[in-house]
């Protein structure tokens, strides 16, 4: 063989791998794919669509522009105390059995949790993946944040995605997903990731804020506004973002999604409060990014303002995204829930909670 044909063949080898790993390991697919021609088309008409993106409701000092100075010098340079020192205790729980006289809720850490009611359920911002984005190990899990997966789930009447984030809408668990769900409900746009995955059109339901979806037994899955930003590529704005309310049965929910701090909690409250409770964001903010997540003592306010009497913290205890310690979140919003008269709950990763019942108040993050 001559050498140049030994270098060709390298060269072709090299190429397949260079190829292989961004694709075989799901790095492009998870890439999605933003609206184009029909789907744009439908957003291009819609009143919170402007210059060409999604826009925020309109404030004062409005900006979800990230701050880029020191953004990736904070993100590589994290300290050690963003990760638990040791595995996060956690409950196992037969999910397919869970009793559903009343509304059932299990967290799963980070933002995912199951809502189970009268043979309803319905599955929020999923992600049972060991790391969050497109490239694996460069966010990784917990220890014990990754013990649910999809095999433990019952079966999906409605998945509810909240926005395009990797560490929301997760190509690897919605793949899998995908069989056992009847319906996921989105926010415009967010459909064509779906639809790029493999979703049937028909299983996908895109709502603006203030649309709804009402399911056959007549409960109600309803986007509302939310302060945030969208992107899986460096294209910002191009879906849409929200928080949703849920009213199963008698009983009304509230989550809010990844939102900075904002008068829309109050509006939310007045229109569609009062809530039995409140699932709301409480960690991975910080300086860089201070109108597109709250800090926690904002958390406290937000819940008051949307009328509610108990409130659970979500978006912590599984992934490292920002530098605070990963526990400063429950930590600081105790004492603030508390002088507005809010009860927490806080219930161990997979332990279930009964809406109605005495709330659940474990002090477990104290590794």
């Amino acid at each position: 063989m001559k050498i140049t044909d030994s270098w060709r063949i390298l060269a072709i080898f090299l190429l397949f791998i260079l190829l292989y790993i961004p694709f075989g390991c799901g790095i492009v697919p998870s890439l999605g794919k933003n609206p184009e021609d029909e789907a744009l088309d439908v957003i291009r008409n819609q009143p919170n669509y402007k210059n060409g993106q999604f826009q925020n409701l309109s404030y004062d000092d409005d900006t979800t522009a990230i701050k880029r100075s020191g953004i990736w010098k904070q993100f590589f340079n994290k300290p050690d105390s963003v990760s638990p020192p040791r595995q996060l205790p956690w409950v196992k729980t037969n999910l397919k059995t869970l009793p559903d006289a009343r509304p059932v809720v299990v967290w799963f850490g980070h933002s995912s949790v199951l809502i189970k009611y009268r043979g309803i359920n319905m599955l929020i911002d999923p992600i049972f993946s060991s790391n969050a984005g497109p490239v694996p190990g460069l966010i990784k899990a917990f220890n014990g944040a990754t013990h649910y997966n999809v095999e433990d789930m019952p079966p999906i009447d409605v998945v509810i995605i909240s926005h395009d984030h990797y560490d929301h809408l997760d190509y690897r668990t919605l793949k899998k997903l995908r069989n056992q769900v009847k319906k996921v409900v989105v926010p415009l746009g967010v459909g064509s990731h779906l639809k790029y995955w493999g979703y049937k059109p028909e299983q996908i339901v895109e709502l603006n804020w203030h649309g709804s979806y009402k399911l056959p037994d007549g409960s109600s899955v309803t986007a509302a506004p939310a302060r945030h930003r969208s992107n899986r590529t460096l294209k910002m704005n191009q879906t849409l973002w929200a928080s949703y309310v849920i009213r199963i049965g008698d009983h009304r929910i509230f989550y809010s999604g990844d939102s900075g701090f904002g008068h829309h909690f109050k509006a939310i409250g007045s229109q569609y409060g009062p809530f039995d409770l409140a699932v709301m964001e409480c960690g991975q903010y910080g300086p860089n990014w201070p109108h597109s997540h709250m800090f926690p003592t904002q958390t406290a306010q937000a819940a008051s303002d949307l009328q509610t009497d108990i409130m659970q913290p979500v978006h912590w205890a599984k992934f490292a995204e920002s530098s605070h310690i990963w526990n400063e979140p429950v930590r600081q919003l105790l004492p603030a829930a508390e002088k507005l008269g809010i009860t927490v709950i806080t219930p161990y990763i997979g332990e279930p909670y009964v809406i109605g019942t005495t709330p659940v108040r474990k002090i477990w993050w104290e590794l």
